[in-house]
Parts: C-alpha cells; structure tokens; sequence
C-alpha cells in the first residue's frame, strides 16, 4: 500500500508539472509557481480550519525547509520546462532523488537487496530517458535550470518526510506558507503580480491542488516506511510527463527514451515485489 501511494504521488506530479510547463509558456514561472502555491495553501487552511489534526511543534523546521527548496526548485523547473523538452527536463530534475536516498540511508534506512536492485534500474531509466539532452541537442539553460532543480527537489523531499513524521497536514501547511510568503514578498519588492488574470485561476488552483496531493501522498508513504524506496517510486513523474506530452503536443521521443521508460517501469516492479516480500 505505502509503494501504491507513492507511486500515485508521482503521477500527481507528473500531470500538474506537464500543465504547469504549458503554463510557464504564457506566464512568468514564479508566478505559475506563487498562484498555484497560494491557492493550495487556501485548500489547506481551510481545512485544518474545519478538521481536526494533531500536531508537536517538531514538524516547523522542516517545513520552511522544504518551503524554502521546494519553492525555489519548482520555479527553476518550471522555467526549464517552459525553454527546453518536457520529455527531456523531467528526467533530469528527478535525478535529485539520489538526495534523499543518501540521506535516507545516512540516517539509518536498510532497504532490502530487491529494493536497492529496483531502485537502481529505476533511475537507470530515468537518466535513459534524458538521453536527447546530453546530445547537446538543447541549449545549456534548460539543462542548468534541471539541475538546480533536481537537487532543490531532493532537498524538499526529505525535508517533507522529516516533518511529517510529526505532523503531515502541518508540514504540508508550513511549506506552503513560506513559499508563498517568499513570493508575496518578491511580488510587493518588485511590485508585480506576474500578469496573473482572474481567468487563469482555474488552472492555476488545478496545478496547486495537483501539486499537494502528490505531496501528501508522498509524505505519507515516506514517513510510514522507507524514505529512500518512497522517494524513487515518486520520481517517477516524468514517465507521466512524457506520456503526456508524447500525447498532447506530439513531442517524439527517441528509442533511448522509450528505453528508459520501459527500464523506470521494471525498476518499479522489482520494488513493488520487494515490498511485497
């Protein structure tokens, strides 16, 4: 079950990156990232307002955290998505699993050998899949902005799990509240709000809300079981963006990524049978 929600947690991701990418198109990506954040964070208020979920004081480190890389990560990404290949962007920024991963096992997790053996394919197929990009088929900005995403990405992730460990409603509420106040901040400096228009809300809320689901679900599985496992399973979001993307704006793909989306597949399998071992 824990493999299960992570593994939805990276199709979540998948999807709200994809139209979050297309977004970055027509909108500066701070400010597709700061709206869809901010309408997320409404979601959740209201519902810690109407709920009731306990909570230690442990979990607020570890949010502003993760708020703080998750946020600047997401803009990076969302700029790199926005300039280069969906199919191409994805699986490099999800590189940053190895960042929890090592921190995962640095603070005691013993996946076992199944685990490790599917853990490595999957990111295997990955890196398969961003085979075009190392061609140097793509300019180098894209690839940059990848990067820098993929380790801000890992960073949130273990951050996340950390604190949810505490609290996860709390966590989740705490990392969108200091991303959104370090964009609220940035909008009033630069006295801006991105070119925002009431019609955009939608989708913009659609990508927040798509963005929250997948990291509660994430949230969930790591802090429940293993860290280093739930976070492989859940980069495995571009599999989903390129699906999408293939489908949507017929990006082609080369057989290298084909390659590496049927390896990320049996990398999959592999945890899914040690999980069930």
């Amino acid at each position: 079950m824990l493999s299960a929600l992570a593994l939805a947690s990276s199709l979540c991701w998948g999807a709200a990156d994809f139209f979050a990418g297309l977004r970055s198109r027509a909108l500066p990506p701070a400010a597709v990232v700061a709206w869809s954040q901010g309408l997320a964070l409404l979601v959740l208020s209201l519902a810690l307002a109407l709920g009731r979920f306990p909570s230690q004081d442990g979990w607020v480190g570890w949010a502003v955290a993760a708020g703080v890389s998750g946020s600047g990560a997401l803009v990076c990404f969302y700029a790199a998505l926005s300039t280069g290949t969906m199919g191409v962007v994805a699986p490099i920024a999800s590189l940053g699993v190895v960042v929890p991963v090592l921190l995962g096992v640095a603070t005691g997790d013993q996946p076992p050998v199944l685990a490790w053996v599917g853990m490595a394919v999957a990111v295997a197929g990955v890196t398969l899949a961003s085979g075009p990009e190392l061609t140097g088929e793509v300019s180098a900005r894209p690839l940059a902005l990848a990067c820098v995403a993929a380790v801000g990405f890992g960073l949130a992730l273990y951050c996340l799990d950390r604190g949810a460990r505490e609290s996860l409603v709390h966590t989740l509420w705490g990392m969108r509240l200091t991303s959104v106040t370090l964009f609220v901040l940035a909008g009033v400096v630069l006295r801006r709000a991105g070119g925002v228009r009431p019609a955009h809300l939608p989708a913009l809320g659609a990508i927040g809300v798509g963005d929250l689901a997948a990291n509660g679900l994430f949230a969930y599985a790591s802090s429940h079981g293993i860290v280093s496992v739930a976070s492989v399973l859940g980069s495995l979001y571009p599999v989903v963006t390129v699906v999408l993307a293939r489908l949507l704006l017929d990006e082609r793909l080369r057989r290298v990524q084909v390659m590496g989306v049927a390896t990320s597949l049996l990398g999959v399998a592999a945890i899914a049978l040690a999980a069930a071992v």
